[in-house]
């Protein structure tokens, strides 16, 4: 017989999986992705909404201890098997497209956050309730830094397809700049993960781990892996065989990275690019997504959503901390990108609609605050603070993309749109 634990979570995988779809459906309904729903849905579930309109049954649906640490658990499955999936539709050779716009673009929406965080992280610190107690400047400054840098990469290959922007000048470019910065965001985290740990030899077992586990994945690991693609091609699919070994050798180096002071995700990241591309991982995609985008994701949205306690917020002074931190997070990410593309001499229009993707933050940065988090660099306050600007961020950019380029495209001509737009594999749940 299963215990009460295992028991009490099947009905919280129930409540999390109903109410993330109602709540998505009805994101949808406002031309929302699904996903914005979903980020809701979590917060909804929390103390910020149903644990203070029925405190009682949120704590009884959500208990803490055992009940939270095997949700907290399967989260981590979903997401190390999601970062696994971006890893694997990953395409490399975008960035080699509009190289020198990209370039321009990726250093001004990853420099000029880093500079924000940096401005921003001293007098944060200084309050002595937005950081860990061990966090010292340098960590705040590149956490907020990176924080702020982050790129809803899925939502933002996802937008691309959606309004067949997908082999586009603008496409291509947004996903170039969104992949790079992204990319960089990840090494600053993983630097401050190492400075955590406390020690020089932690730190450097961390990066110098970190930098050989990537390089030998991504030559002699993908040389080693290159024969599963036409291996699968033979057969027409994933074979059991196959796919268990590719989720043996996932969680292998999910707990590498993790063993070594990284964080779970990297591992699973570079596996995914590491894989062979085209038929095995479009077959390889197509038998987990289902699962991982509409099963296992959502338990981490609902597990961000109990660590989210807008009562936290509840201060003239941490309110405009709030508004502050949005207000920096779109001028040093949004507004920086658009520039940097507008001195690039891109069109006006096409501007502010890369701006606009660049900003919205959803998963990705849900990802990094969680980390932050457990890892005691940040605390629930600032956690909440930079939750809220994740939504806000992630709401706007379908609106404004909309607003100021997708009504204007039918007038402009859509003669750059390739005839045949292949969907990206990945995020059937607009992540």
């Amino acid at each position: 017989m299963p215990g009460p634990v295992a028991i009490h979570f099947f009905l919280e995988l129930a409540v999390i999986l109903a109410a993330c779809r109602v709540v998505g459906l009805l994101a949808r309904r406002v031309g929302q992705p699904q996903v914005v729903g979903e980020m809701i849905a979590g917060v909804v579930l929390g103390p910020s909404l149903l644990g203070l309109i029925a405190p009682g049954v949120q704590d009884w649906l959500f208990p803490p201890g055992d009940a939270n640490t095997v949700l907290y658990t399967v989260a981590q499955i979903g997401l190390v098997l999601y970062m696994f999936l971006i890893g694997l539709n990953f395409d490399v050779d975008l960035i080699k497209h509009r190289a020198a716009t990209a370039v321009a673009v990726s250093t001004a929406g990853f420099v000029t956050p880093l500079v924000c965080g940096a401005l921003i992280a001293a007098p944060l610190l200084g309050a002595g309730i937005f950081f860990g107690e061990n966090v010292t400047l340098l960590m705040a400054m590149l956490f907020l830094g990176a924080s702020i840098a982050t790129t809803a990469f899925p939502m933002l290959a996802r937008i691309i397809f959606e309004k067949r922007l997908t082999g586009t000048p603008l496409g291509t470019l947004a996903l170039a700049c969104g992949a790079t910065d992204d990319a960089l965001s990840w090494c600053i985290l993983a630097v401050v993960l190492a400075m955590n740990q406390g020690s020089s030899s932690t730190a450097l077992l961390a990066i110098g781990g970190g930098i050989l586990y990537a390089l030998f994945v991504l030559t002699i690991g993908r040389r080693a892996l290159r024969p599963l693609g036409p291996m699968s091609e033979r057969k027409d699919g994933i074979s059991a065989p196959v796919l268990s070994t590719v989720l043996c050798l996932l969680m292998l180096c999910a707990w590498f990275t993790d063993l070594i002071g990284i964080y779970a995700i990297f591992g699973a990241f570079i596996l995914g690019v590491a894989m062979p591309s085209g038929f095995f991982a479009d077959r390889l995609t197509g038998t987990l997504e289902p699962t991982v985008t509409t099963f296992l994701l959502p338990l981490f949205f609902v597990y961000s959503g109990l660590n989210t306690q807008i009562g936290l917020v509840d201060t003239p002074g941490l309110w405009a901390v709030t508004i502050g931190l949005l207000v920096v997070s779109i001028a040093g990410k949004g507004v920086a990108c658009a520039l940097a593309a507008r001195l690039r001499k891109v069109p006006l229009r096409e501007s502010v609609a890369l701006g606009a993707l660049m900003n919205a933050r959803g998963l990705i940065e849900l990802i990094l605050l969680n980390i932050g988090l457990q890892a005691g660099i940040i605390t629930p306050t600032l956690f909440t603070i930079l939750v809220l600007v994740a939504i806000v961020t992630t709401l706007m950019a379908s609106p404004i993309f909309e607003f100021v380029y997708g009504r204007h495209r039918s007038a402009a001509g859509r003669s750059d749109e390739p005839s045949d737009v292949k969907p990206p594999a990945v995020n059937a749940n607009e992540t």
